[in-house]
């Protein structure tokens, strides 16, 4: 039996299939995947959003979130420990609560993760379009490019993509520690005079807003069979990287605030770039090009990598064609990255034909996000004993606070678990021959 609770795909005897999936993740590149995946390019515009809401008491919005994110963190960090199958949420729901909904799990997360894959490379071709000053219909041709690279990365293998994450990851936190240091000159303290506008309703506003930029825990925990020594490197990959993004995050807030770079819409959304770009001397509209490009990549190969592994995981229990329950002699999933790929790119084909943007379609994994940590979580508060179980109730009371305001997207969950019952029923229903194509 597979740890998803279903007979392992043994319609192919090769080793590539049957092999356990080879550790080649360290602790280095570990944490490079985990910035990757939390540190996304809403890193740009959040810190002047909330700082608009908030005012100066954005600091403990960002503060607040950073630490609620641990128990979210260390909740998928124990389940990952414990049950390293690239099954993921997927593994830990159904020994939770059953093979069907380990399924359903999965599958939300599969659909966000890939729809996922159109919103972050469209992002960093925005900045791009807009650095460039070029028409925003090539932002989907960078776009495109951005997506390709992290395919092929992938399609290497995960020696590769992870040293390219770890290059990645690391130019990320230099240019945002770039725009705190430099800001520091031009910070003046009547910037912190009138520090809660808005009161405690606007730090609350803020904190919600700021609930995804802490998402990503979960990605990782689908690479966990791939790690050297999970045991060992996990866990303290993910306290360091908690460590990092509170940081990172927080100066960088800190930067836009004490230089007074925010208070409308236009400014918010370059307020990072601005204040990199007056630091170091050049355009805001390059600095945040750059930033964007840089992150968009990273986020996009790290969730590629994730993504592709449950998919693996998924089309090795059936509950998604079996070609990507396979993989090569490297141990690469070939079928999930370009699925994954694939899916990203058909995103980028139907925005640019139905004319819109980002903004129009981040709810949609947005709200299946949030239903795979309600699963999650409570998974872990079924599975795990002691401090582990005390992060996965802490991390789950949170995330049931959360939950309604993404309450205008429930049938976004409801169409997908409609989709993978009917497709799950259909394998059963019209059995594949033995030998022959699903």
């Amino acid at each position: 039996m597979s740890a998803t609770g279903h007979p392992p795909n043994t319609h192919d005897s090769s080793s590539a299939e049957t092999s356990p999936l080879q550790g080649t993740i360290g602790y280095g590149q570990a944490v490079a995947l985990y910035v990757g995946a939390v540190l996304g390019a809403g890193v740009l515009v959040l810190p002047g959003q909330v700082a608009s809401a908030a005012g100066p008491a954005s600091l403990v919005s960002w503060l607040f979130m950073g630490l609620l994110g641990l128990p979210l963190a260390m909740t998928f960090a124990a389940l990952a420990t414990r049950f390293p199958d690239p099954g993921g949420i997927s593994t830990y729901a159904t020994r939770a609560f059953g093979p069907t909904a380990g399924g359903l799990a999965g599958w939300f997360y599969f659909v966000a993760g890939s729809v996922g894959q159109t919103i972050v490379p469209l992002t960093g071709g925005y900045y791009i379009a807009a650095a460039l000053r070029v028409d925003q219909d090539y932002a989907f041709l960078f776009a495109a490019g951005i997506l390709a690279l992290a395919v092929a990365a992938n399609l290497v293998g995960l020696r590769l993509s992870g040293r390219v994450q770890l290059a990645l990851s690391g130019g990320v936190a230099l240019l945002l520690l770039a725009a705190t240091l430099t800001a520091l000159a031009h910070v003046h303290a009547s910037a912190f005079s009138s520090f809660a506008p808005n009161g405690l309703s606007g730090i609350a506003d803020g904190a919600v807003v700021l609930f995804f930029a802490f998402a990503g825990w979960e990605a990782v925990a689908h690479l966990a069979g791939e790690f050297r020594d999970v045991h060992r490197d996990l866990t303290r990959a993910t306290v360091t990287t908690v460590a990092v993004v509170v940081v990172l995050y927080l100066g960088v807030s800190f930067a836009v605030v004490g230089t007074g770079t925010y208070g409308n819409a236009r400014l918010d959304r370059i307020a990072v770039g601005q204040v990199l770009g007056a630091g170091l001397g050049f355009s805001a509209t390059v600095a945040a090009a750059v930033l964007a490009t840089v992150i968009s990549l990273g986020t996009t190969n790290a969730f590629i990598a994730a993504v592709s592994r449950l998919g693996y995981g998924l089309g090795r229990d059936g509950w998604l064609p079996t070609p990507l329950g396979r993989r090569n002699a490297d141990g690469v999933p070939v079928a999930g990255v370009l699925t994954v790929g694939g899916i990203g790119a058909a995103g980028l084909v139907a925005t640019r034909l139905g004319g819109w943007g980002t903004e129009d379609i981040v709810g949609l994994p947005a709200s299946l996000v949030l239903v795979t940590y309600l699963i999650g979580t409570a998974a872990g508060a079924r599975l795990l004993s002691g401090r582990a179980r005390g992060y996965a109730v802490t991390a789950l009371a949170f995330t049931v606070v959360i939950a309604p305001f993404a309450a205008g997207y429930i049938a976004v969950p409801v169409i997908v678990a409609a989709v993978a019952l009917g497709y799950r029923w259909s394998r059963h229903r019209f059995p594949r021959r033995p030998g022959g194509a699903e």
